[in-house]
């Protein structure tokens, strides 16, 4: 039912000057024809409430600037790389608002002047940003490594953890005795699988996460592993420090864990074939007990059926670290960018059209970024981002929430951490290549110890630093 109602609001958002992706052409990258249309490509929607806040945002700044804005929709699995094809091809959309593009793609084309410089958007609201949202779009650029701002902060997220109420009561437990120390915790999963697998249900698994080379999942879930070990892979500077005896047993403590989950069958096997929706789907379809998810999509996913949403699934904080202190969440800062133009000829009339075509892009994400559009956008995304300036998690929808999940995901906000891309970009590197996901398989597979494994990872992360330009 959203799915058809998601088809018919994107079909009347032609009006506004908007355009839906279809799945052919989600899946099948053309090169578009070059034009002179404003375009913007857009992460697609989960609801039509998320679409239709934008569309109305925009409409209302097409409007005010006599301009129509060609939006096309696109899924996760396709943005960045129809992203990277266009700008290769010479033809970018004008801005692109991505899910996943901070981990691997934005750091480097900042690097690669292939960004514009957004600081005039940014800074004039300033200081209504968090430090966090502020340090993931100040990016270095090769011709000038002082970091500007490369991005705008639009929404931020951080590694949900949910798992099913009524499948513990199946097997006689309850969530009022899960353990809130780190290896209490996960032994609690492992020990619901147990008693279910011994009740003949041998498709139930405690623990689901990723162990794959596939999506961004596995990155997010195993470096926040690596930030509950007390690793710190680079200084303040962004100087690499990943070999140090600390950060090593850190690596090595980390990977044991993550990857023991596997190793003792408390993971489903396909785990290491993984893309970023698998274990949505596993979770969804009642296969294992508990997982974590990158922001509030999985119970997003239940808002139709309240029996599910408010009793059955639950969104919880994590453990506590090792140490006994209270978890650092690692924080995903999503951030729309403007590409910068290839090849401009050096006459007055195409640099004059670059200019206007920034200036105009620029505004339509300033206009996008004032307060009241950026939290009704957020609302209108249902707890599928979270807002990145503090004064709106103020917001009685966050902070008073009757939803239950926004109300567990809006409390990880208060201890915070940045992902090392905002500290160098060429980490940036270290999610294009999978080190982390490969390294995890490699583990959880048999072919190498943790220490193996660690020791590998540590010189290939240090290769990549030692090359990177």
């Amino acid at each position: 039912m959203l799915r058809r109602q998601f088809n018919r609001l994107s079909l009347s958002l032609a009006g506004l000057g908007l355009a839906a992706c279809s799945d052919s052409t989600v899946l099948n990258y053309r090169i578009p024809e070059k034009t002179s249309k404003f375009r913007v490509w857009w992460i697609q929607s989960f609801y039509p409430a998320e679409t239709e806040a934008l569309s109305q945002i925009v409409a209302e700044w097409e409007k005010q600037n006599n301009t129509k804005v060609e939006i096309t929709f696109y899924n996760d699995g396709s943005i960045n790389r129809d992203a990277e094809n266009a700008l290769a091809n010479g033809n970018p959309p004008d801005i692109l608002f991505s899910n996943t593009a901070e981990f691997a793609l934005y750091p480097k084309l900042a690097w690669q002047n292939k960004l514009v410089d957004v600081s005039d958007v940014v800074e004039p609201v300033k200081g209504l940003f968090s430090p966090i949202a502020l340090k993931a779009v100040a990016y270095k650029n090769s011709a000038n490594p002082k970091p500007a701002y490369y991005a705008v902060p639009i929404a931020q997220l951080s590694a949900g953890l949910h798992y099913w109420r009524d499948l513990l009561t199946d097997v006689g437990m309850t969530d009022t005795s899960i353990p809130k120390d780190w290896d209490g915790f996960w032994t609690f999963w492992q020990t619901a699988q147990d008693r279910a697998n011994n009740k003949g249900k041998k498709d139930l698994y405690g623990i689901g996460l990723p162990m794959s080379a596939e999506g961004t999942d596995v990155i997010f879930m195993f470096e926040q592993f690596l930030t509950a070990y007390g690793v710190e892979l680079l200084d303040d500077n962004g100087q690499l420090q990943i070999d140090s005896s600390k950060n090593r047993q850190g690596i090595i403590a980390a990977l044991t864990k993550y990857a023991g989950f596997y190793k003792s069958k408390h993971v489903p096997p396909t785990a290491v074939q993984w893309t970023d929706a698998d274990n949505n789907q596993v979770f969804l379809s009642r296969n294992s007990f508990m997982t974590t998810n990158p922001g509030l999509s999985i119970p997003a996913s239940q808002q139709f059926d309240q029996e599910v949403y408010n009793k059955k699934l639950v969104t919880t904080e994590w453990p506590l670290a090792p140490d006994g202190k209270p978890l650092n969440y690692l924080v995903a800062v999503k951030q729309a960018v403007i590409f910068a133009a290839a090849n401009v000829k050096e006459d007055k009339d195409e640099l004059a059209k670059e200019k206007a075509r920034q200036e105009l892009a620029k505004n339509l994400l300033s206009h996008i970024i004032q307060p009241d559009n950026l939290l009704t956008y957020l609302k209108g995304a249902g707890g599928r981002y979270f807002p990145t300036m503090p004064k709106l998690l103020e917001d009685p929808y966050y902070k008073d929430s009757k939803d239950p999940h926004i109300l567990a995901a809006t409390k990880q906000f208060q201890n915070t951490k940045s992902f090392y891309t905002s500290q160098n970009p060429a980490y940036s590197e270290v999610g294009a290549k999978q080190i982390w996901g490969k390294t995890i398989k490699s583990v959880a597979t048999g072919k190498s110890t943790p220490e193996q494994a660690a020791d590998e990872a540590i010189a290939q992360i240090k290769t990549i630093f030692t090359q990177w330009k």
